[in-house]
This record gives structure tokens, C-alpha cells and sequence, in this order.
């Protein structure tokens, strides 16, 4: 696909605003010669350094590869002065796991459903030499809010290049709860990083908690190099022994012996799913996937609150920083009303104490009782250990969540921010405007004072706070014990 030299406003008419990163946004848009919807990712390319251009050019590289039914695909990719749009499917049916909890029912079939079609979507990646490297539940969207819409792959900002079955070092990059034992080694890695994540994705997708758990970053990376996790009484009692053998080969901490994308779409419990996978309902697998999705909302609120703090101070200046504090806080504050209603649609169910049970590999799982941490949203890091570059990347979707930081921790990006620190580099959903043309002109940030942090976070905690969210100012950690409620204590 080469790019167009015609301009946008020559093809397209532009609408509102679903979605909206550090460079770019994304607006809805109809091709004028076929009435055609689709998602306009506008990139401000003044803003853009020659890192960011490279980084831009693979992007739309990358995506034009890619042409699969289960992969938001790239259509029209425009360059003009100043600006660059690539056009891409127009997703409308939100998360897939958002989609889930809504469900009235949903079985061990279903997720063996949405297992097969993600594996779908790497195999295509794998066989066109692409390694998309952020699989995670934000970027899995459904193409429209139909029964049975097809499961969209979003989002490859981090994808990369290889060649057949190239192992290299392409640097630390990733999200922590789903990053593979290689890539937290240093050590070459490949596409096999992928399948690991699937397999984090559909231990989830069965009993709606991760795999892999703590509130310290160092001893979660710990357990997922020694592929410590396990299969506890009782949700893990009705799930099927072939679900498990399949997570199992996912979660191979040798890459070598994990199995591949096309290996694992042939095992029994994807192709033959009507009489290997159990049709029973999990309802507790909904109500813990309604508190995971609850937390995710959360965080997304503070950390929206946190960009917008950032990018306000960046290089502007004006005598109202009241302003500003207002609009970030009122954004971040609608995040956190969202998750509100998700944690208040059910009462807390209480489990029983169990002792934990052995993976494959004989390796149990820390004892003690799940942390509010191991549900919190997993945040995008990336760290180029060659070069020394943060990368990032920007979502296409409806619903972006969009978070990278070379400091992992909790309470070093609060830090960061607070000292406004270039390290972190935080991104959130934004509200969408009026369903009416607008200007196809790039949105411009008014000038502004850098709004206190403490101000716009103290806000958010006292609408968290008022749900019985707590948050610990001496930790910079967010906590919520009645969340741990539906999820097993282990001894």
C-alpha cells in the first residue's frame, strides 16, 4: 500500500474524536466515495522526532502486512505537511472482556472461542514475519456490539520485524503481567513471546485472575521466570484437563518447547471445543472478570490524570492553572465513576482457604492471600536497552489505554510525575464529542501552567476513596481488600 499524495480532506470527512494519544488522536471518518465508516488515527508529525518517525513508518509498515479478519486492518495510510493519517477499521463493539461480563452466559466453549480467534490473529502475524508483543485484554476489541462479532487484534506500536524464526535481543518491551521468562532475562526472544501471552490471556479468560501475581514488580518477574503458577480449588475443579494442558504448553518457560500459534489452534480443546470443552456457565469467572475489568477502569483514571498534569506542563505557559486542574480532573474523575459502577454491580462472594495446587513444572505459587495489585491494570513498559530509547505507541481503537514508562513501579511513576519527570509517558481514554462534522484540523492543546498534581490526585482519591477505595500515601499504592473477596486464600 503506498501512500496516498491526495489530501485527507479531498477523501474523507472527519468526526468526532473516540480516542486520543500524546501525538496523535483518532477521529471517526467517512470515505465521501463510499459512505464507508472508518477510525483516522491523525499523527502530528511536527511534534515527532526522527525516532518517532522510524517508529511511525514501521507502525504503518507493519500494519499494511497485515490482512486477517481478526486484525484491525490498515486501509489508507495519507501523508500531508505537518500531519499523517492511516485509516483503519472502524471497531465499534468495545473489549472483549468488557463484552464478557455483560454476557448472560458464558462457558469454557466460549473461551476456547476467543482463544482460537486470537491465535488466529498471531498466526497471521507469525506467518508475515510480524512479533506484536502487547497482547493483553486492551487490546482485544470485538468489530461491533453483534452477537458473535469477530475478536480484533489492536494496536502495534510495539510490533516488530523479524526474520522466520530470528531470536534476538530487540529490547525490554512489553507489559509486566504478560512479559515471557526470555524477555525479563535478557535474553534473545522471538515470536514465541506471543504465545506466552496468549497463555496469560486465556488462564484469565477461564477464571478471571492472573496467572502470574504481586504487589513487588521484582518478585512478580521472579515467579514468571520460574513459571510458578498454579491451578487452585476450586474455580480450577471444573475447568477441563485439556484447558489446562493447553495453558500448560503457553506457559513453557523454555521457548524452544513452547508450543507454536498453528500447533495450539490443532490441539483438542480449540478445534474440537463442542466435545472437549466444558459448555457449563462460570459465573464466578464473570464476577471476578467484572472486579479485573473494574480495577483496569480505576487505575486508567489516575493515570489519565497523571498524563494530563504531564502534558500541560510541557513547554506552556499561563496564569490559570485552576483551568487545567479541572479538565484533567474531570476527565480522570469520569474514569473512575465508570469503574464505581462496575465494582457496584454485585456484592463481594466470599472463598473458602484452599491449599494451592502444582503447575506441570512443580512449581507452586507464593502463599498468602491475592493482592488488590494482582488486579490492577497491567502498564505498557518498554525499554531499549541498545539505545536508550522509550519507545510508545498510540491505539487505534474506541477505547485506548495507552501507558508506557521505563519505571515500573507504582510509586515511581506518582514520583515521576510529581518531580515532572520526561520517563513516564501515560495515556487514557477520552470522552467522545458531538456526532456532527467537525474541522479536520489537528486539536491543540490550550496553553497552561503545569496544574498541581497533588490537587488533581487528591481529587481522584476522594471519589475513589467515597466507594471504599483506599489509597496509601506513604506506599503510592492503590488498595482495595474487598476486592480480594472472590479469589481463593491460599495459606
Amino acid at each position: 500500500m503506498a501512500v496516498t499524495c491526495t489530501r485527507f480532506t479531498d477523501e474523507y470527512q472527519l468526526y468526532e474524536e473516540i480516542g486520543k494519544g500524546a501525538f496523535s488522536v483518532v477521529r471517526r471518518c467517512v470515505k465521501l466515495c463510499t459512505g464507508h465508516e472508518y477510525a483516522a488515527k491523525i499523527i502530528n508529525t511536527k511534534k515527532l522526532s526522527a525516532r518517532d518517525h522510524q517508529k511511525l513508518e514501521r507502525e504503518a509498515r507493519i500494519c499494511r502486512l497485515l490482512k486477517h479478519p481478526n486484525i484491525v486492518r490498515l486501509h489508507d495510510s495519507i501523508s500531508e505537511e505537518g500531519f499523517h493519517y492511516l485509516i483503519f477499521d472502524l471497531v465499534t463493539g468495545g473489549e472483549l472482556f468488557e463484552d464478557i461480563v455483560a454476557r448472560e452466559y458464558y462457558s469454557e466453549a466460549d473461551a476456547s472461542h476467543c482463544i482460537q480467534q486470537i491465535l488466529e490473529a498471531v498466526l497471521h502475524c507469525h506467518q508475515m514475519g510480524v512479533v506484536h508483543r502487547d497482547l493483553k485484554p486492551e487490546n482485544l476489541l470485538l468489530a461491533s456490539k453483534c452477537k458473535g462479532a469477530a475478536v480484533k487484534l489492536a494496536d502495534f506500536g510495539l510490533a516488530i520485524e523479524v526474520q522466520g524464526e530470528q531470536q534476538a535481543w530487540f529490547g525490554f518491551a512489553g507489559t509486566p503481567g504478560y512479559l515471557s521468562p526470555e524477555v525479563l532475562r535478557k535474553e534473545a526472544y522471538g515470536k514465541p513471546v506471543d504465545i506466552w501471552a496468549c497463555g496469560v490471556i486465556l488462564y484469565i479468560l477461564l477464571v478471571g485472575y492472573p496467572p502470574f501475581w504481586d504487589e513487588d514488580q521484582h518478585k512478580l518477574y521472579q515467579q514468571i521466570k520460574a513459571g510458578a503458577y498454579d491451578f487452585p480449588s476450586p474455580e480450577w475443579d471444573t475447568v477441563t484437563p485439556e484447558a489446562k494442558n493447553l495453558i500448560n504448553q503457553m506457559l513453557t518457560i523454555n521457548p524452544a518447547k513452547r508450543i507454536t500459534a498453528h500447533e495450539a489452534l490443532k490441539h483438542p480443546w480449540v478445534c474440537q471445543r463442542s466435545t472437549v470443552a466444558s459448555m457449563m456457565h462460570r459465573q464466578e469467572t464473570v464476577e471476578c472478570l467484572k472486579k479485573f475489568n473494574a480495577r483496569r477502569k480505576l487505575k486508567g483514571a489516575i493515570l489519565t490524570t497523571m498524563l494530563a498534569t504531564r502534558n500541560f506542563s510541557v513547554g506552556r505557559q499561563t496564569t490559570a492553572p485552576a483551568t487545567i486542574t479541572t479538565a484533567a480532573t474531570s476527565t480522570a474523575l469520569g474514569l473512575v465513576e465508570q469503574a464505581k459502577s462496575l465494582l457496584n454491580k454485585k456484592t463481594d462472594v466470599g472463598k473458602p482457604q484452599t491449599n494451592s495446587t502444582k503447575n506441570s513444572a512443580g512449581v507452586t505459587s507464593p502463599k498468602g492471600p491475592i493482592p488488590p495489585a494482582a488486579l490492577e491494570p497491567q502498564t505498557t513498559v518498554i525499554h531499549n536497552l541498545v539505545d536508550g530509547i522509550k519507545e510508545s505507541s498510540d491505539s487505534t481503537h474506541t477505547n485506548p489505554e495507552d501507558e508506557e514508562m521505563k519505571v515500573l513501579k507504582f510509586s515511581d511513576i506518582l514520583s515521576s510525575v510529581r518531580r515532572g519527570s520526561g520517563a513516564l509517558e501515560a495515556e487514557g481514554p477520552q470522552p467522545a464529542v458531538a456526532q456532527q462534522p467537525l474541522s479536520p484540523s489537528f486539536p491543540h492543546s490550550p496553553l497552561a501552567q503545569p496544574a498541581r498534581f497533588t490537587d488533581i490526585f487528591n481529587t481522584v482519591r476522594r471519589g475513589s476513596e467515597a466507594e471504599g477505595v483506599q489509597y496509601s500515601n506513604t506506599q503510592h499504592r492503590l488498595s482495595q481488600p474487598h476486592l480480594n473477596s472472590p479469589f481463593v486464600q491460599r495459606k
